[in-house]
């Protein structure tokens, strides 16, 4: 059987409050798969992502990164392995200049100077950045730093790239941008959002959190226009995949063309592509905010 990218078996995690956030959650992420993860507010999803390269250890269960188990002495490497950009951008850029703050995870991997240089030249390039590298992050617009922060992961050439609400607060140009620039990456790619929409258009395979319990895992084509199994659990059918005929609601895949995994997709800098496919390119943002398009 294949190596999963990632494997959890039956991870359980309770907080010092006493509040059980995980109970007995296994499942598989295979290469190359776009997962999204779904759930109401309190489901566990952030507790899961916390789990994922190690920000969390385990009370109960297994994570294993590429069939390795992540334990103290193989943490560094699932860390290398799985990038994580946290919701909040602010979280993750505090150098004086922004081309510090991609480049502070390769100089935390060991890499040269001359590697680093072209890692954050290349991590920039890809999310449209490059003309901001000498500005403090902390001084772009919201949307600018929700690009700097992927890029920030990107410069460290992870193979699975784990996002929390990637296009909260995100003005809907911003929200297009940040979809186009996630479509094109090569990672295996982990998605926690509240947005049906930005699930449907990116994922091909949705999994159903509610209170710390997986309660569904498929295609997001069957998953996702459940409606009853999506009311259930605090959730919408996206507004993408609505479309009424003699009283069905019916996935309408050919109108989106990043439903399915993309074509040749852009290389995370640093690595190699992992699906050389001949696909669709993805096109390179200028943009992505109102801020920052004329």
């Amino acid at each position: 059987m294949k190596t999963s990218a990632i494997e959890v078996r039956d991870l359980a995690y309770r907080y010092p409050d006493g509040t059980l956030a995980l109970d007995g959650i296994s499942l598989r992420v295979a290469p190359g798969e776009r997962v999204a993860l779904l759930g109401p507010n309190g489901a566990g999803k952030s507790t899961l992502i916390g789990h994922l390269n190690g920000i969390l250890p385990a009370q109960q269960g297994q994570v294993l990164i590429g069939g390795q188990a992540i334990t103290p002495a193989t943490l560094v490497q699932a860390r290398q392995t799985v990038g994580v950009v946290f919701q909040d951008p602010d979280n993750m850029l505090f150098m004086t200049h922004l081309a510090d703050d991609v480049a502070f995870g390769p100089r935390n991997q060991g890499c040269g100077e001359e590697e680093v240089g072209r890692r954050v030249a290349r991590a920039l390039d890809h999310v449209g950045l490059r003309d901001q590298a000498a500005k403090p992050g902390l001084h772009l617009s919201f949307g600018q730093k929700k690009r700097a922060a992927l890029a920030a992961v990107l410069a460290m050439a992870p193979r699975v790239l784990v996002l929390d609400e990637p296009t909260s607060n995100l003005d809907p140009r911003a929200k297009r941008a940040m979809i186009e620039l996630l479509a094109g990456l090569d990672a295996t790619l982990i998605v926690a959002t509240h947005d049906m929409d930005l699930a449907w258009t990116l994922c091909g395979r949705a999994l159903v959190l509610d209170g710390g319990r997986l309660m569904a895992d498929g295609p997001a084509g069957v998953i996702m226009i459940d409606d009853a199994l999506m009311h259930r659990h605090g959730l919408e059918v996206p507004h993408l995949a609505l479309h009424r005929s003699a009283g069905q609601v019916v996935p309408q895949d050919s109108e989106y063309p990043h439903r399915h995994p993309p074509g040749h997709v852009s290389r995370i800098p640093g690595r190699e592509a992992v699906s050389p496919q001949s696909r669709v390119p993805a096109q390179r943002l200028a943009g992505g905010d109102g801020e920052d398009l004329a």
